[in-house]
């Protein structure tokens, strides 16, 4: 039982979900690490994570569901577009003092730049750009892997693929990073196309990393995939800046490997994030309360 005012907050997208517990000082009472919990690929699986995760985070603080009642609550969350999915996520936590759930990008975006004005490229498994200007949003990009996702590991990694596939077919020539996707298939047309037929953007994701590190060892394909990346990247960070964003910070799992990559006339407005978007999470549950930034 704890008769302080506390704050928690959720950052749950594709892969995983994250979950952080600060009072009112901004000390960190605990943190966990749960599954994936993104509401427009499950929404019901998505909420049982946030659910669990969350009670590992209160548990390590000593916490029980009774102390919920003292618990502000803000969400940034992968899908949460709708009023049916912000809804039912609402719902859900009905027991804690209050609940602010908003995309996991607006989260992001308030971390990266402590609350000011400013905006983000998300480049992990999907891709999108978010500027906050003046108390307007502004969007660019975030249609999902049919449509979008430029530069993010889900396309890097389908791209690589790709070619992987005219490759087998001798179609074009082979590298080293080709024949390694080849092998891991056992150069198997059909295992290959079934893989593919059931594949989701995570699963062309974790390619990522290897191509990165193909590119580093000089492999043709990699190296035109990662620029090709870096590229897009760089497209969605032009366009926040031409939108009023003072500064761009790079967030997601491909923040970093494509930061030597980008332009050297974009590098001047690209910063570090100054939190990250758990901490931007906290600062929408301090905000319900007329609370600022993330701490006292």
């Amino acid at each position: 039982m704890t008769d302080r005012i506390l704050f928690m907050g959720v950052d749950g997208g594709g892969t995983k979900c994250r979950v952080r517990l600060r009072d009112r000082q901004g000390e960190r009472l605990g943190e966990a690490v749960g599954g994936l919990a993104n509401l427009y690929q499950d929404l019901e699986a998505a909420i049982a994570t946030i659910h669990a995760t969350m009670a590992e985070t209160m548990g390590q603080a000593g916490l029980t569901e009774a102390d919920r009642r003292f618990i502000h609550v803000g969400l940034g969350l992968a899908g949460a577009v709708t009023d049916e999915t912000t809804g039912a996520v609402s719902r859900a936590l009905r027991d804690f003092a209050s609940v602010n759930v908003d995309v996991d990008a607006y989260a992001a975006c308030l971390g990266a730049h402590d609350g000011a004005d400013g905006g983000i490229v998300i480049a992990g498994t999907g891709s999108a750009g978010l500027a906050l200007v003046d108390g307007r949003r502004h969007w660019i990009g975030g249609f999902g892997f049919p449509l979008g996702d430029q530069g993010s590991g889900a396309i890097l990694g389908r791209s690589a693929l790709r070619r992987a596939a005219l490759s087998l077919d001798n179609l074009i020539p082979s590298s080293p990073l080709l024949e390694e996707i080849l092998t891991e298939f056992q150069r198997d047309r059909d295992g290959f196309a079934d893989w593919a037929r059931h594949a989701l953007p995570r699963d062309y994701a974790r390619y990522a990393p290897r191509i990165f590190a193909a590119a580093a060892q000089g492999d043709p394909y990699g190296i035109e995939l990662v620029q090709d990346a870096a590229r897009a990247v760089s497209r969605l960070a032009r366009e926040l800046l031409a939108r009023g964003a003072p500064s761009v910070a790079l967030v997601g799992g491909l923040a970093r490997p494509l930061a030597p990559y980008m332009p050297e006339d974009l590098k001047v407005h690209l910063i570090e994030p100054k939190r990250d978007a758990l901490d931007g999470a906290i600062m929408m549950a301090r905000r319900a309360v007329g609370l600022a930034g993330w701490s006292a």
